[in-house]
């Protein structure tokens, strides 16, 4: 026997589905002969069975935190393919008690049923298999001709009048479970192959929830990677503070040590311009004292004279020199002060990166906590 493949085999379960789904409602909706309201089940049925519907064949997105599969993502862009579809979403979006895509895009189902627009939406939307394709895998029911028969049906729904309560229903946390008992009750016009269908469609529910939890755990092993990865680059910014602290403190030291040379260097020239001094008046007291030998000595003291001159020419000279040399470091100085006061900005602002990050972490850790507690609570359920 030919082995049928599992994702034709869905297709068709929930074509089924819809099928019994949208006829009972609308002989239900008929029979009850007035409107209709969010408490009826046949049409609390009806979009279950319109959620699975949508969700059939939905890629896996990756998000910050998890990966998630959500049908908000292909009926948002139902109000660019359609124009008169922008007020729904608009008033989707405006909502207050929506937190999650999904219960957007059940709100949306909800409104576009009370529109009588539902039919059209989807129509228009399975036309563009091309921008379907970035939601969808290919064999979805979206992407096949079972989304195409869905959307026929779907025209049917324009008989009855829905009167539905949106705003401050529990959209979120409500468990899409299709009820198969209302399906498989012992009616005369319900045949073997049916109830064959029905039977399938609860294993291939049974296999979903496998598939889900399968998902949750590789979620829980995504989040515990990236708390790794997380630990891992706060000790480097860790290490690189460190770094930074003692750039700082080399750059404190050779500052002092400058500071220190620079007072050396002025102590060394005051103490020679002295000591210059001091020879060149006891030579002029010696001169003063001896008068013998007047004209050699008159040459001799002119020599000396110019000898001294030259002398002190060359020490003002050397003064000049270190004068600028000394407004050379204290320019120095200043720029060295300059980049020490940019390096202590730039600690800061590694210290305010440092705490960004450590707070980051502790949200990172909250968020892993309660994601914990939701897949611990999923299971449960």
């Amino acid at each position: 026997l030919a082995v049928k493949d599992p994702t034709a085999v869905e297709r068709a379960n929930l074509l089924n589905m819809a099928k019994l789904s949208i006829k009972g409602l609308i002989e239900s909706a008929l029979s009850f002969g007035r409107t209709l309201d969010s408490d009826y089940p046949p049409l609390q049925q009806f979009f279950v069975v319109m959620e699975h519907c949508l969700k059939h064949g939905l890629k896996v997105r990756k998000s910050f935190l998890s990966y998630n599969k959500t049908i908000w993502g292909p009926l948002e862009l139902v109000e660019k393919l359609y124009p008169e579809a922008e007020e729904i979403a608009a008033s989707v979006r405006d909502l207050p008690g929506l937190k999650t895509p999904l219960g957007r895009a059940r709100a949306w189902l909800r409104l576009a049923l009370m529109q009588k627009k539902m039919a059209d939406y989807l129509r228009c939307l399975i036309i563009q298999r091309d921008l379907l394709s970035e939601f969808y895998e290919y064999h979805a029911l979206m992407m096949e001709e079972e989304g195409a028969v869905i959307v026929g049906l779907l025209v049917g729904l324009n008989v009855i009048d829905a009167n539905l309560c949106v705003k401050g229903e529990d959209l979120d946390s409500q468990v899409g479970v299709i009820d198969f008992s209302v399906y498989l009750k012992s009616d005369d016009d319900i045949g073997g192959k049916e109830r064959d269908v029905q039977i399938a469609a609860i294993l291939d529910q049974k296999n979903y929830v496998e598939e889900l939890n399968r998902q949750l755990n590789s979620t829980v092993s995504s989040l515990h990677a990236r708390v790794d990865s997380l630990e891992k680059s706060n000790t480097k910014l860790i290490e690189e503070l460190a770094i930074a602290k003692n750039n700082i403190i080399k750059l404190q030291e050779e500052n002092h040590q400058l500071r220190s040379e620079n007072t050396l260097i002025l102590m060394k020239t005051q103490h020679h311009l002295e000591a210059t001094k001091v020879d060149v008046e006891a030579e002029l007291q010696t001169y003063k004292h001896s008068r013998q030998g007047l004209d050699e000595m008159y040459s001799e003291a002119r020599r000396q004279l110019r000898e001294e001159s030259q002398l002190r020419q060359d020490m003002e000279n050397e003064l000049v020199v270190q004068v600028s040399m000394k407004h050379e470091i204290e320019l120095a100085m200043k720029l060295l002060e300059k980049d020490i006061h940019e390096k202590q900005d730039t600690l800061i602002g590694l210290r305010q990166q440092l705490d960004e990050v450590k707070a980051i972490n502790v949200e990172m850790y909250q968020k892993l906590q309660v994601k914990l507690l939701q897949t611990k609570q999923e299971r449960e359920m």
